[in-house]
């Protein structure tokens, strides 16, 4: 067994995977070694969404995922992706060759260390034989317990050297819980016995805990909501307000922005998550709970923050609240106005669609309507994506994938791969604008290979659409000849179909009843919004 072989092994071994990436001279006999010893396995056509793909099938999973990729521009070529995995705190392995620390002119060297620390990831290595199994323990460990992405170098000569023959492997136990202390469970509990009109927004760390947050917010009468990363958690609650931000329906605006205290639960509290503060009244009281110190208070002064786990400071809280029970903000005339108007709907537009040009909240409606509820979205970033993020309804928080920490285009598609293969009882659908389309294409191929029953809507207004709608100027660098998205599509194997009208979804359900053998990509011409609400709300903060 040589080290390259050792690393694969004990990576599965550890448990960690499934495995992602494009496979080169360095990346090959460690990538042979994961799949020999049980790691699946999944090539896509671009490292880029192989990293994506990972990055998303690690969150919709609670796996820790891996990348792979070879030296020096392959990458490179993964960066984007990795760095929105660092962005996210996702737990992810980023596994590289590396060149020989003895050969600075290889043609592939660059400073892969330097490269994965400048979009935030950690950056580790294997250092030779003798420690290769500590090496990767140790970066596996770290993703797992930090919440990072860890870059693990495998250098080629270190690679090719023998390794000693395997040895059993303690398992890494989970993450310690991270306890709240009582005094700040006290302080809590105190503002929530306080408040009149509380209301709880979870985050991404909230994720896992709605049982306790729910528990505490019944018995404190507060409304819940989330940031868009955590969208779904209370789905099915009559409670719910939906997705806090710039995403929100303007009843939820209007209750986050009258609470007299808000608590985050695993929830950052930043610029898109509060309408840069817009959604803070001027006397609510802020409070934050976090498993890592440094959040709390990070994007915006907060009146108390408590170090803990979310679940097990709800339940910490609600047991200090005692019989200190009230109605909070909840009563039969609001829950009656949440259920009518707390989401998104018809009742908030007036449809624009033309006989050639279908608008896209008419659109949104309707594929909700259409597609069946148990779905795992994936949104795409550009001036469309709020259609999808507040019209398509999310069975749970493994139903909405959200991969916008980088604010990147391009990488819903691959984003819909991961969590498709995360989530393959449920349909997956990437919602993505004309640009990200055009950017990602190559990875169809991707989710022909794979089988997967993937429906890909396409809003389509040949053009960058942030650009158009919200800089003045010449639009011709912005805009683009219109293509044939569906004909493209159908070049990879894909399904194609147009959408100019809602008669023309039809197609859609056609697909939806057939054997759903190739995935099907909807290109749907959509009328110009003359620039989305949640956009002009998010260029306040550039």
């Amino acid at each position: 067994m040589i080290v390259a072989e050792a690393v694969g092994d004990v990576l599965a071994r550890l448990g960690a995977g499934p495995v992602f990436g494009v496979v080169g001279s360095g990346n090959f006999h460690v990538t042979n070694a994961l799949r020999a010893a049980g790691a699946a396995f999944y090539a896509t056509r671009h490292e880029g969404g192989a990293a994506t793909a990972a990055d998303a099938c690690g969150r919709m999973s609670g796996r820790v995922a891996i990348v792979t990729t070879h030296q020096g521009p392959g990458l490179a070529n993964a960066v984007t992706g990795i760095g929105e995995a660092a962005k996210s705190r996702t737990p992810l392995i980023v596994l590289t060759a590396d060149t020989p620390a003895d050969d600075p002119l290889n043609n592939f060297h660059i400073d892969q260390d330097g490269l994965a620390r400048a979009v935030g990831a950690v950056a580790d290595r294997v250092h030779g034989p003798g420690t290769a199994v500590a090496d990767t323990v140790r970066a596996y460990r770290t993703a797992l317990h930090e919440r990072r992405t860890v870059v693990l170098n495998l250098p080629l000569d270190v690679q090719a050297m023998p390794a000693p023959p395997p040895q059993p492997l303690a398992p890494v136990a989970d993450p310690p819980v991270v306890q709240p202390d009582p005094a700040a469970v006290a302080d809590l509990a105190a503002l929530v016995a306080a408040a009149r009109r509380p209301v709880f927004i979870a985050g991404r760390g909230g994720r896992g805990a709605a049982a306790e947050i729910r528990a505490l917010a019944n018995a404190c009468g507060a409304l819940l909501a989330t940031s868009a990363v955590a969208h779904g958690l209370f789905h099915d609650d009559p409670w719910a307000l939906g997705i806090s931000g710039g995403f929100a329906s303007p009843l939820a605006a209007e209750l986050i922005r009258g609470a007299d205290l808000v608590v985050a639960w695993g929830c950052a509290l930043n610029r898109w998550t509060t309408r840069q503060g817009k959604l803070i009244g001027p006397t609510t009281r802020l409070a934050q709970v976090d498993v890592a110190a440094d959040a709390l208070g990070a994007h915006r002064p907060v009146h108390l923050g408590v170090p803990g786990d979310a679940a097990t400071t709800a339940r910490a809280v609600l047991t200090e609240l005692g019989d200190r029970v009230t109605p909070g903000y909840r009563s039969p005339g609001l829950r009656a106005r949440i259920a009518a108007r707390g989401r998104w709907s018809t009742a908030d537009f007036t449809d624009e669609s033309t006989g050639a040009l279908i608008d896209p909240r008419t659109l949104s409606v309707e594929l909700d309507r259409i597609l069946p509820a148990e779905r795992v979205v994936s949104v795409d970033s550009g001036n469309f994506m709020g259609y999808p993020s507040a019209y398509l309804a999310v069975p749970d928080e493994f139903g909405f994938c959200f991969t916008q920490a980088f604010q990147s285009i391009g990488l819903g598609l691959a984003t819909a791969i991961g969590a498709a293969i995360a989530q393959p009882g449920r349909l997956p659908v990437a919602a993505l604008g004309d640009g990200g389309f055009h950017m990602a294409a190559a990875e169809l191929d991707t989710a022909v290979r794979l089988g997967l029953p993937l429906v890909v809507i396409v809003y389509d207004d040949a053009a960058y659409g942030a650009e158009v709608h919200h800089f003045a100027g010449d639009h011709t660098t912005v805009r683009f000849p219109p293509s044939d998205i569906a004909a493209i599509a159908r070049g990879f194997g894909c399904t194609g179909v147009t959408v100019h009208t809602t008669a023309d979804l039809g197609s859609v359900t056609a697909w939806l009843n057939g054997p759903r053998d190739a995935p099907l990509v909807v290109d749907a011409k959509i009328t110009d919004d003359g620039g989305s609400w949640w956009l002009a709300e998010a260029f306040h903060g550039h």
